[in-house]
């Protein structure tokens, strides 16, 4: 396995050999032994060292090297498998997860026929979920120069309302970008001419009622104008509401849902498929190249799934008549099973854009908005004179 994983970094890092050889080293202990420990990874690394405690201090010195920027070491491999993304609109999530109660991990993520794949990952020594803009736009800005080097323009950003900000917003217009953004309940509506409308919180909606304001303004500044989708899809007390650059009905709710796939995310590799909770590292620099790792895992373990699925072969690894496992852990099966019988893995690096040809059974009832999309709904459409 570890020639499969070295021969696609360094196809990638081809003038940083010495480093790409770590790093296979480091994704193949990861992938056998599903634990972000570096003693889980011992058994897995074919190395010149003569004991496992040389092998590990040379892979403790490598996560703990400032010359090593995660983002230079994996823009390459991911803009190889996105070459042939094609003129599809690419849809990212943007979120923050808390590790270890002491640090913050910033991501954006290409939301990918049910899985989200790192694009772009920072950590940075904060307690809190809660992030400022002003540590939000490098973070998309390298996102962006990604994009723009493959000449994908058709963006659309995800995020939740913790990340409700109209310069964030006014950023992504700059871009080019669309959004489906969750509001807090605090905000302003007004018309475009400044009369203030309501704030979200004085909207009281009937159960599975829908109402859209389109071409308003939010907050004091009267940023827009905007287009915001109100939902309540139960009994229950709880509402969503949804900002968008484009014109909102219930549709909007399901592009929003997308979303919860960066959850499903960060709880694979926390505590699912990679346990990062069994890690020891408890610094953000080394943090975020240990997450560089689990990254480039995931984007290969992916791309195996997909192409095993093209083949029509998941269900040597899947046991359901109906794809009803995520590409990653099909992927995953996939490289357990050729190993097993001396077969290639890896043999190619791609994210295709377009429909998914096999999409995923739920075998379980969906909590996100997605259930908006059910037949029932009264739809209300304002439009401020």
């Amino acid at each position: 396995m570890y020639q499969a994983v070295l021969a696609h970094l360094e196809h990638s890092l081809w003038n940083d050999t010495r480093n790409a050889r770590t790093l296979a080293w480091m994704v193949t202990g990861l992938v056998l032994s599903q634990r972000a420990s570096l003693s889980a990874w011992l058994p897995h690394i074919h190395s010149h060292a003569t004991f496992a405690q040389s092998t590990e201090r040379r892979v403790r010195r490598w996560l703990e090297n400032p010359a090593i920027d995660p983002v230079s070491m994996y823009g390459p491999l991911v803009t190889r498998a996105l070459r042939d993304w094609g003129g599809h609109t690419l849809v990212l999530a943007l979120d923050t997860s808390v590790l270890f109660e002491k640090f913050c991990l910033i991501r954006v993520s290409v939301l990918f026929r049910g899985r989200a794949v790192p694009l772009v990952s920072h950590v940075l020594e904060h307690s809190s979920a809660q992030v400022s803009t002003a540590h939000l736009l490098p973070v998309l800005a390298e996102v962006k120069g990604l994009l723009d080097f493959l000449g994908i323009c058709q963006v659309r950003l995800l995020a939740d309302r913790g990340f409700c900000d109209t310069e964030l917003m006014g950023w992504l217009q700059i871009c080019g970008w669309h959004y489906r953004i969750r509001i807090k309940s605090s905000l302003i509506l007004a018309a475009p001419d400044g009369q203030r409308l309501c704030k979200v919180s004085e909207i009281r909606l009937a159960p599975r009622e829908t109402r859209c304001f389109q071409n308003i303004t939010l907050t004091g500044r009267h940023f827009g104008p905007v287009h915001v989708a109100l939902a309540r899809p139960s009994d229950g007390p709880e509402q969503w509401q949804v900002v968008s650059d484009e014109p909102t009905s219930v549709e909007t709710f399901a592009e929003y849902g997308e979303r919860f796939q960066i959850e499903e995310g960060f709880l694979d590799e926390k505590s699912g498929l990679f346990g990062l909770e069994d890690s020891k590292i408890r610094d953000a620099n080394s943090l975020e190249r240990l997450i560089l790792v689990l990254s480039v895992a995931t984007l290969l373990l992916v791309s195996e799934g997909i192409q095993m699925v093209q083949r029509g072969d998941q269900r040597v690894v899947d046991p359901h008549w109906q794809r009803a496992l995520s590409y990653l852990k099909i992927g995953l099966r996939a490289v357990q099973y050729a190993l097993s019988r001396g077969q290639t893995i890896f043999s190619n690096l791609t994210l295709q854009g377009g429909p998914d040809p096999e999409p995923l059974r739920r075998t379980r009832p969906q909590v996100h908005p997605t259930a908006t999309l059910e037949v029932g709904w009264q739809i209300i459409f304002r439009s401020p004179s």
